[in-house]
């Protein structure tokens, strides 16, 4: 008999990198590399997660019913027409599953999240990275990639690691030009975090557009990383295939409950956005008077270039920041060897980092 064989594709991915929590030899880290939020969960979501302990014995809703209903009502959306995945990563892969074949194509930007290359390269797919345009996608880029064999457009909108945005204007252009046949996936994890009056998080494109999928996680501003939960929204067209192939019981039954709480505690997340835009901006200014490169974010994190020569790179920092406790994202894997990302801390965590970064530049 044979040696047992994967698919071939398969060994060429290089697996997702998460950002660390552990550094060796520092016994305590702030952890600012996984753009997780500062401000923490909802305590009603909190309270409702450890009410669910009583019922860890039954299976749960496998089709998300309350939970779909509470975003419904909240965003003033269609019930019928939102799936829930364990995180919005699931929906991602989901929607691949479902439309892309071995040989096809899946566009997304150079800088965009990691996981769409690897989503890509497990079905077999070619991934085609765009360069960005002033840190977010270029969208003239993206058309004059598309082909008959494109499936898939992921846009990560803010984007994530730069943090720049497309105003709405110009994702319409974008979904004016692709084919009907090409799936334009809008993730929109940071939506909660966006300030821009020309924003759209997503939620009108895929009602007015069949081929638009909008995706959404609890991950990042409500706090619910840990319990791996988040929602996609479209057309039945889309969301049909998707429930065809969606793993049963996909959402277990804390985090649905949970994110139940999260997302009608509009007091709560209304706090942490104002927490999270303050603090990022206050970020952007002290690191820029440094004499660093911060592009212009819409998340709640900010991307830090560093000069290219010299004694103040950015591995250099990166290695300094280690040595002191906090953990920042250095991404030389995804062309940004010069750049860290910083997620939003805690006042005092916002404050410490910077205070270490000017001691590293005057060094």
């Amino acid at each position: 008999m044979g040696m047992l064989q994967p698919n071939p594709w398969v060994l060429s991915l290089a697996p997702y990198v998460a950002g660390r929590a552990k550094a060796d030899g520092v016994e305590k880290v702030v952890k600012l590399s996984a753009n997780e939020s500062a401000v923490g969960a909802s305590p009603k979501a909190a309270e409702a997660m450890v009410a669910s302990a009583v019922s860890m014995h039954l299976y749960p809703d496998p089709d998300a019913f309350d939970l779909r209903r509470a975003i419904a009502e909240v965003h003033g959306l269609a019930a019928d027409r939102i799936i829930c995945g364990a995180g919005s990563d699931e929906i991602l892969h989901m929607v691949a599953q479902a439309f892309v074949r071995e040989g096809d194509e899946i566009i997304h930007s150079r800088y965009g999240f990691m996981m769409y290359p690897i989503i890509a390269q497990s079905l077999g797919a070619r991934p085609v990275a765009v360069p960005n345009k002033n840190w977010a996608a270029d969208v003239d880029g993206i058309l004059a990639a598309v082909t008959d064999k494109t499936r898939i457009v992921y846009l990560d909108n803010p984007n994530n690691p730069t943090g720049a945005y497309l105003p709405k204007a110009e994702v319409e252009r974008l979904i004016a030009g692709l084919p009907k046949s090409c799936v334009l996936v809008y993730d929109a994890a940071y939506a909660e975090c966006v300030d821009a009056d020309d924003y759209t998080d997503g939620t009108d494109l895929a009602m007015a557009h069949d081929n638009v999928l909008m995706s959404r996680t609890f991950s990042k501003l409500y706090g619910l990383a840990s319990l791996r939960i988040g929602w996609g929204y479209g057309s039945p067209a889309l969301l049909d295939p998707m429930n065809r192939i969606r793993m049963p019981f996909n959402a277990n039954l804390p985090a649905q409950n949970a994110a139940i709480a999260a997302v009608r505690d509009r007091d709560f997340a209304e706090k942490a956005t104002r927490f999270t835009v303050q603090w990022r901006q206050w970020l952007s200014a002290r690191i820029s008077a440094l004499g660093l490169e911060v592009v212009p974010s819409q998340t709640n994190f900010v991307l830090i270039r560093f000069p290219q020569s010299g004694d103040h790179q950015a591995e250099a920092a990166n290695a300094w920041l280690t040595e002191h406790g906090y953990l920042l994202r250095w991404l030389p894997g995804q062309g940004l060897a010069d750049c860290l990302r910083l997620t939003v801390g805690t006042e005092q965590e916002n404050q410490v980092v910077v205070a270490l970064l000017e001691a590293f530049m005057n060094r």
